[in-house]
């Protein structure tokens, strides 16, 4: 009796085994990659942004029109910039009059200066005469005091003076280069009042109506490449350091339903977002698809490595992320690369072991 139950034992035994999903390890080529999210920017894509305050006039241009540089895309009206500009026109020449006119303080310096030289030359005749009288003992000596001191008061007198020119015409000298740079100024800031494209490129977007009001913050339009366009990916940060310059990228964006576009990764920014803790990695196509818009959305496989003719396994099998159930018990298996579905098996197992599917 217990041998008939010993072998109904095994043959149940076995029965399950057998119904148990099992395969064995293929040959296969191996792909491992980096997954990312994809949306496609036009190149050299920048903000259009005044610098100027006041209410829009005029779009001079349509979206989607092709610019070049320098071409006026705005037009803006503030009348204080040109208030600012006349006031400041007339402070210029006003101190261009005072620096160089006819009638400048500096004349005036001039003739006070003229003037006490003759009363220098007055005074040094006088005191010099006076002196050589009293050497002679001719003369009283408050004669001679009185001679000498207006000739050192007279002395100085025009020494003051010629100080006064000349502090006085540095003074004017710089109000007139100061005055001169204001009206300058206020020239370019009633050109900044039209807005002109950086780059040859595409007018993408324009966010403001004539009337509306135009600040500094606010951007007014959008500008970018006409035909180069950029593949932006958030990387996450646990996959960033596989990633290098030159890498394949596989990209299928929503627009193309299942087409698959190839590109290579010309930038990796070092910065890391720390709101969605990734880093923006950069694309550039290899074949460019035949229409693209600013914001397409996709999704793209950054190729890490390929190895092709070996042994690989679903992932499906894998048990504590290096073991797999044979027929013998647990087998611990070196990985190699790994896919989104398969591993690759470096050694532990071969093609004829049968492995069992973990329930």
């Amino acid at each position: 009796m217990r041998l008939y139950y010993l072998v109904l034992f095994l043959i149940l035994f076995f029965d399950c085994s057998n119904n148990k999903e099992h395969t064995t390890a293929t040959k296969n080529s191996i792909t491992e990659s980096v997954y990312a999210s994809v949306t496609v920017q036009p190149d050299s894509l920048y903000q259009v942004h005044s610098i100027v305050s006041g209410i829009l006039q005029e779009n001079l241009v349509e979206e989607g029109d092709i610019v070049i540089k320098n071409q006026p895309l705005l037009q803006i009206i503030n009348n204080s910039p040109k208030l600012n500009a006349q006031n400041n026109r007339l402070a210029a020449d006003l101190a261009y009059q005072n620096y160089k006119g006819e009638a400048t303080i500096l004349n005036d310096i001039r003739n006070e200066i003229e003037a006490a030289k003759l009363k220098f030359k007055d005074d040094s005749i006088n005191y010099f005469r006076q002196s050589n009288l009293w050497k002679q003992n001719i003369g009283s000596k408050a004669q001679y005091d009185t001679k000498k001191l207006n000739y050192e008061l007279s002395k100085n007198s025009l020494k003051l003076l010629k100080d006064k020119f000349k502090r006085t015409e540095n003074e004017l000298k710089v109000l007139l280069k100061q005055a001169e740079n204001n009206y300058e100024t206020s020239l370019i800031n009633t050109k900044d009042f039209t807005i002109k494209s950086k780059i040859d490129g595409k007018l993408y977007a324009l966010y403001k109506e004539p009337g509306e009001i135009v600040n500094t913050q606010e951007p007014l339009a959008s500008i970018g490449s006409r035909n180069n366009f950029i593949i932006e990916m958030l990387i996450d940060e646990v996959d960033i350091i596989s990633i290098t310059l030159g890498q394949k990228v596989l990209v299928t964006l929503d627009a193309y339903n299942n087409t698959v576009f190839d590109a290579s990764i010309t930038k990796i920014y070092p910065k890391k977002d720390v709101r969605n803790q990734t880093f923006l990695v950069e694309a550039i196509f290899t074949e460019v698809p035949e229409r693209l818009y600013p914001g397409l959305s996709g999704e793209a496989n950054i190729i890490i490595a390929k190895h092709d003719n070996v042994l690989t396994i679903p992932k499906s099998y894998l048990i504590d992320n290096d073991k797999v159930s044979t027929e013998d018990g647990l087998k611990t298996v070196e990985l190699g690369l790994q896919s989104m579905e398969f591993a690759e098996i470096k050694s532990g197992i071969s093609e004829n072991t049968i492995i069992y599917k973990p329930e």
